[in-house]
């Protein structure tokens, strides 16, 4: 039987176009976030794919999308970040490696965002990268095989490092009301980040990392929680 494919649904008088979600085939090369269910119910209208996951894409009107995040506060789902996880005895210097950003003032509690770059310099992909411990780093991977790119380094750097994919789905808060948001949430210790740090934190027993990681002039604070920050053995090198 021929795949289904996605169909596009006549215009209405009644808002966008919008797309019959029924008619995407989901086979085991796309991949669903942990909030996918919670996306349909929210009223997605329509998904691309990013990082072999589908994202999110229309809700609403896109003008009204836009004013509402301007005015209030909005949760995405972008669990199509996916984390590409440095471990191990020489995971600093392999993570230096990887980038030309000078990861020397990066402490434990702090992310910075990076390029990394191929042998010519050519740039692969632009994630944020947190350290997690002296000897643990998270790369949240934009829209690339940064997994297989990361392994294949290691594969041929004879340094004592592991590379995986943790567990781990992002959400991110945006919007000039998300700083009371957060702070209703998590208190002021997570609002109070200085820019480009995170805390451990959890919320009705989910475990839970909170970064400070976003910025605008209309958008006090951003945030992006994991769950679980425990390290994951999906996959090595």
């Amino acid at each position: 039987m021929a795949p289904k494919k996605l169909v596009r649904r006549k215009p209405s008088a009644q808002g966008p176009r919008r797309y019959d979600t029924r008619m995407i085939q989901r086979g085991a090369r796309l991949r669903r976030s942990p909030f996918f269910d919670a996306t349909l119910a929210a009223g997605c209208q329509s998904y691309t794919v990013y990082n072999h996951t589908l994202l999110p894409s229309t809700y609403d009107d896109p003008e009204a999308e836009y004013r509402h995040l301007l005015e209030h506060a909005a949760l995405w789902d972008v669990a199509v970040e996916r984390q590409v996880e440095v471990s191990g005895p020489d995971a600093f210097d392999f993570a230096q490696l990887l980038t030309p950003r000078d990861l020397a003032t990066c402490a434990v509690g702090q992310g910075k965002y990076v390029v990394i770059v191929d042998e010519a310099g050519g740039i692969l992909n632009d994630p944020v990268l947190m350290r997690l411990a002296e000897d643990r780093f998270w790369f949240s991977a934009a829209d690339s095989d940064l997994l297989l790119w990361a392994k294949g380094v290691a594969r041929h750097s004879a340094m004592d490092v592991r590379i995986s994919e943790p567990d781990a789905s992002p959400l991110q808060v945006q919007g000039p009301t998300s700083k009371g948001l957060m702070e209703d949430l998590f208190g002021t210790r997570v609002t109070s980040l200085p820019y480009y740090h995170f805390v451990d934190t959890d919320t009705e027993g989910i475990p839970l990392v909170v970064t400070r990681t976003g910025w605008t002039g209309r958008s006090a604070t951003s945030c992006t929680c994991w769950t679980p920050p425990a390290a994951s053995s999906s996959g090595t090198a």
